[in-house]
């Protein structure tokens, strides 16, 4: 509980400040003069929550941001389980994968445009991309680090490769895997936003870069406090459901800053009385 209420008392405090600064238009090395005030973006937003528009946005958003990200799931964890276990898969795929890695998503554009009959999917293509390389990066390196012992317990009671697979290597690896879905989904939608901003029809990062082009910059900040609520609850989904799908690992019993907490059901070990001379056995004694 006070954990919630400082991060709340947080959040509250950066918007009290925020509205500090531009009611009272500082202009010292920062310019808050034309910035808009949390009052004007509070209305405006509740203005675009009663329109229709604002929730086609929304879902059009959300429809290609999962869809591209499912795709880069299932793909990113083949590849990175492929490239781990296969020096044939790392042979082929392993040089191209790392040529075409350090090239941003968003610079895909083009290539999405000439190759993809409509922008629909060219947006998810490059949505898919963004999120494929970081699953694949920590699917690799998270098949690697495993044990060769629990391979090879399962090996010698008789299983084979899909047994392996299925009870060794994606429980184990489920925990790096989820570390590079989460940085997936973040980067998704810095990629899915820049490219409804370029080549979009709809989509909040397509309506946001409309209302900087008109200079309503209420209604840019509106779609800038959009595209955090959303990707904030799509990460939170994606660590929600890494809890769920490991719980047999140990977690810590308490959190940052917080008492460790003890097991009231536990019943405390029994003192263990010290042997006196009268006690112990003869033997002992000699």
């Amino acid at each position: 509980m006070t954990r919630r209420l400082t991060r709340a008392l947080s959040l509250l405090a950066a918007l009290g400040l925020w509205q500090l600064l531009t009611s009272l238009d500082v202009d010292l090395w920062l310019r808050f003069a034309q910035f808009p005030t949390v009052t004007d973006v509070a209305r405006e937003l509740g203005h675009r929550l009663g329109e229709g528009t604002y929730w086609q946005d929304v879902t059009q958003s959300l429809t290609r941001i999962l869809t591209g990200f499912a795709l880069a799931s299932v793909a990113g964890v083949a590849t990175g389980i492929a490239l781990a276990r296969s020096r044939l898969a790392a042979d082929l795929l392993g040089p191209l994968l790392e040529v075409l890695r350090p090239i941003p998503a968003i610079a895909l554009v083009p290539v999405a445009i000439l190759l993809f009959p409509s922008n629909e999917q060219g947006i998810v293509f490059i949505t898919c991309t963004a999120a494929y390389f970081p699953v694949v990066v920590a699917t690799r390196h998270a098949v690697g680090a495993l044990t060769p012992v629990w391979e090879e317990a399962v090996r010698t009671m008789g299983g084979g490769r899909w047994r392996v697979l299925g009870s060794v290597v994606l429980p184990g690896a489920l925990p790096g895997v989820f570390g590079g879905l989460s940085v997936g989904i973040g980067v998704s939608w810095i990629c899915v936003i820049s490219a409804e901003m370029i080549s979009g029809e709809y989509g909040v990062g397509y309506r946001t870069w409309q209302d900087y082009t008109v200079v309503d910059y209420p209604g840019v900040l509106v779609g800038m406090v959009t595209i955090g609520v959303l990707g904030r609850l799509t990460a939170s989904a994606v660590e929600l459901l890494g809890r769920r799908l490991t719980r047999w690992l140990p977690r810590p019993s308490y959190g940052p800053g917080a008492r460790p907490r003890t097991d009231k059901a536990a019943a405390p070990a029994p003192a263990v009385p010290p042997i006196t001379p009268e006690a112990a056995p003869h033997d002992q004694l000699v």
